[in-house]
């Protein structure tokens, strides 16, 4: 077996490559984030590094690769780091270049806050116990319990094996007075000497695809203590639902990683925001979770992968709740996890939290709630009742999947402007830095400029024979150069390519097919939703005329449109500190009709008429077409 030593440019420590092993293998064993859209099958080309040293220790460079990098960027040392074995005993020396870097990304936490009632599932309670004497033979427990009983009528308790040990003491220390913490009236799951008014503390977290938000609530006040939020680590797995839910249906240990790798990020949120509000991780008592199935079965560490499989069932649909200590979270030893209810295999949890957030179930007019990420999903209100469904809409508008494409970090090009009078574009970057690629609300802004200005047709065709230099061929295919190499932080052209609209068309379509097979499926008029709620990070960041402009949504007016943010995570804090929320969450789940659109022949009809810009029936986007026929006529 060849084997090399691999250090990447400023890591300490190095590792060992072999000939059964690639370099993205290596640095998801160093934990050294690499972008990896695709998870390593060699199809997103994001995975670039620069070989510096020790080059002839690796493989030759291989056909993918040359699909993926420029000549000029493969005379640099550029590689596939999914595509590198060595074939020699050596040593290399690697940098990971800062679009190909996993860094920390703007996050979206805040999210619509709707009034709950304050009725948390854990509770605490003071009581003073009467020791038992020699013709009184009770225990501890029954002591305790009588008190429970007499005091507060809560005396059919059972009590947790860590509560029960830190009984006898916590009795003898608070001189037979003790603060008893109970999830609900059903266990009491810690015991503290003497009489307590700490805050009730209580965890919310979204577990989302791309990110994790956390929460840390006072239970007492329904209020927010702390937020923190992180990139999910899951990524260095892969970017999308199934090539993850691939990745853990190969093996068991496949499996224990990823849950791994998500616990521990957890903690690492409730360690965060533990510190910032001056409180011990174990104070916590309970931990709220949200996120889409897959997600919501990794966590739980439950195998995914009939989810990809027709009929794509959950293994559990209702809520879960055990103790935090059974999956590993470093929250008080008898705190409880409760996940919300799932509506189908890819309709989850987190979708339940938006509804409850967007109070879409008690709509009494017609209301869309889009959530937009690599999985979409979709929920419509009639007024009466609710339709849900979710899109493969692909990485592109989160970045993936398009040339220069990144997360929303810094550097990434968010909004574009093309002046239709020469063509000249003008950008904004995330943290106002030099541009170094395009975020998801960039190559949106960028499409919809593009269609205004004439440069793509209603087809998504760049017209080559626009006289720019900034419309131009390479390799055979028309793009669009949005920042010179001397703009750039890398020194390469950023470009939109025919294949960059191509995949804006694809995400687009996917979208709204989704939003026309629930609108007939409710038989209500577009004309009539009387609000459209964009959820998540994308649809807190997306300019909602390009969304319009490209046909993402119908042609609503845009004062219609209500930016949400992180509604999942607003719908797990309510149900975190409110019961009565949680029975709404089962109710939405139990009730919400699902539609499967992989069986619905409407889909597919609907799909291929909305992959024109902004669509094939043009009278569907009057305002639209109003607005391109102003432009092209000036």
């Amino acid at each position: 077996m060849k084997r090399a030593t691999v250090v990447f440019d400023g890591v300490i420590k190095s590792a060992v490559l072999s000939n059964d092993s690639d370099i993205l293998d290596v640095a998801n064993q160093m934990e050294i984030g690499i972008s990896a859209v695709c998870g390593g099958r060699g199809l997103c080309g994001k995975c670039r590094i620069v070989v510096k040293d020790g080059g002839d220790s690796l493989e030759p460079i291989s056909n993918v690769e040359r699909l993926s990098l420029s000549e000029e960027e493969l005379i640099y040392g550029y590689r596939l780091a999914c595509c590198t074995k060595a074939i020699r005993d050596g040593a290399i020396r690697v940098e990971v270049p800062p679009e190909s870097s996993v860094e920390q990304q703007r996050l979206q936490v805040a999210g619509i806050e709707t009034t709950a009632s304050v009725d948390p599932m854990v509770e605490k309670h003071a009581v003073t116990l009467t020791l038992s004497q020699l013709e009184n033979t009770n225990s501890d427990v029954e002591s305790l319990l009588e008190a429970l009983s007499k005091h507060h009528d809560l005396g059919s308790l059972r009590i947790d094996h860590t509560a029960l040990m830190q009984l006898p003491s916590a009795i003898r220390r608070g001189k037979n007075s003790v603060t008893v913490t109970s999830y609900g009236r059903h266990e009491i799951i810690s015991v503290e000497a003497g009489e307590h008014t700490d805050p009730i503390l209580g965890l919310a977290v979204d577990i989302g695809t791309t990110k994790l938000a956390a929460y840390l609530m006072d239970l007492k006040k329904g209020k927010i203590v702390a937020t923190a939020s992180s990139a999910n680590p899951q990524i260095r797995f892969g970017d999308d639902i199934i090539t993850r839910i691939s990745y853990a249906s190969k093996d068991e240990r496949n499996l224990k990683q990823l849950q791994g790798t998500v616990v521990a990020a957890v903690n690492k949120l409730l360690h965060d925001v533990c510190q910032e509000a001056g409180v011990e991780a174990t104070q916590v008592c309970e931990i709220v979770v949200v996120g889409n199935t897959a997600m919501h079965h990794i966590f739980l560490g439950i195998n995914p992968r009939f989810l990809a499989l027709s009929p794509y069932p959950p293994t559990v649909r209702s809520e879960v709740v055990l103790h935090s200590r059974e999956i590993g979270l470093n929250a008080n030893p008898g705190a409880y996890i409760y996940t919300l209810p799932i509506i189908a295999g890819f309709v989850g949890g987190d979708a339940v939290a938006d509804i409850l957030a967007t109070e879409l179930h008690k709509s009494e007019s017609p209301a869309l709630l889009i959530d937009i990420g690599t999985n979409t999903e979709v929920v419509l209100s009639d007024g009466r009742k609710l339709a849900a469904c979710s899109c493969a809409s692909g990485p592109a508008l989160e970045g993936g999947c398009i040339e220069h494409g990144m997360r929303a970090e810094t550097g990434a090009i968010e909004r574009v402007y093309i002046d239709p009078e020469n063509i000249e574009p003008g950008y904004a970057t995330v943290g106002g830095a030099s541009p170094r690629g395009i975020c998801g609300s960039g190559i949106l802004d960028a499409a919809a400029s593009m269609l205004k200005c004439g440069i793509i047709d209603y087809g998504g065709r760049i017209d080559k024979k626009l006289n720019s230099p900034r419309v131009r061929l390479r390799n055979g295919f028309a793009e669009y150069v949005l920042a010179w190499k001397d703009e750039s932080t890398n020194g390469i052209d950023i470009t939109v390519t025919q294949k960059d609209i191509q995949a804006i068309q694809l995400a687009k379509a996917a979208i709204f097919a989704a939003i026309s097979v629930l609108i007939r499926q409710l038989g209500i008029k577009p004309h009539n939703i009387h609000r459209v709620f964009l959820a998540g990070a994308f649809g807190t960041y997306v300019d909602p005329q390009s969304a319009l402009m490209v046909g993402m949504y119908p042609d609503i007016p845009l004062n219609r449109i209500r930016f949400v943010g992180n509604s999942a995570g607003s719908g797990a804090r309510m149900a975190l500190s409110s019961k009565l929320r949680r029975t709404e969450a089962q109710q939405i789940a139990k009730t919400t009709d699902y539609v499967e659109l992989a069986a619905d022949r409407r889909f597919h009809e609907e799909f291929m008429k909305a992959l024109y810009l902004p669509h094939k029936d043009t009278t569907l986007f009057p305002t639209v077409m109003q607005m391109l026929g102003r432009l092209r006529n000036n």
